[in-house]
C-alpha cells in the first residue's frame, strides 16, 4: 500500500510541468546556499559558546588587590540579649 516508483515518477513529471527546470533549479540552489548559512552560523555558535582560558595575572598588576590583615575586623559582632 506503499507510494510505488510509477507513482513517484508521474508525481515528478507533475512538478516538473507546473515549475519548469528554471525554477527548479533555482528553488534547489536556494535551498542549499539556506542550508550551507545554518551551517556557518551553527559553526558560530560553537565557536563563541567555548569558554576562553583564565587569564593569569600578574602580583604587581594594579588590579590585584593584596589582602592583608588590616583590611579585617578582629571584633566579633556584638550580640543584643532578647
Amino acid at each position: 500500500m506503499g507510494i510505488s516508483i510509477w507513482q513517484l515518477l508521474i508525481v515528478l513529471v507533475i512538478v516538473l510541468l507546473l515549475f519548469g527546470t528554471r525554477k527548479l533549479r533555482n528553488l534547489g540552489s536556494d535551498l542549499g546556499g539556506a542550508i550551507k548559512s545554518f551551517k556557518n552560523a551553527l559553526s558560530e555558535g560553537e565557536e563563541q559558546s567555548k569558554p576562553e582560558p583564565p587569564q593569569q595575572l600578574d602580583e604587581e598588576s594594579p588590579s590585584v588587590m593584596k589582602e592583608t590583615d588590616a583590611d579585617f575586623k578582629s571584633e566579633k559582632p556584638e550580640r543584643k540579649p532578647l
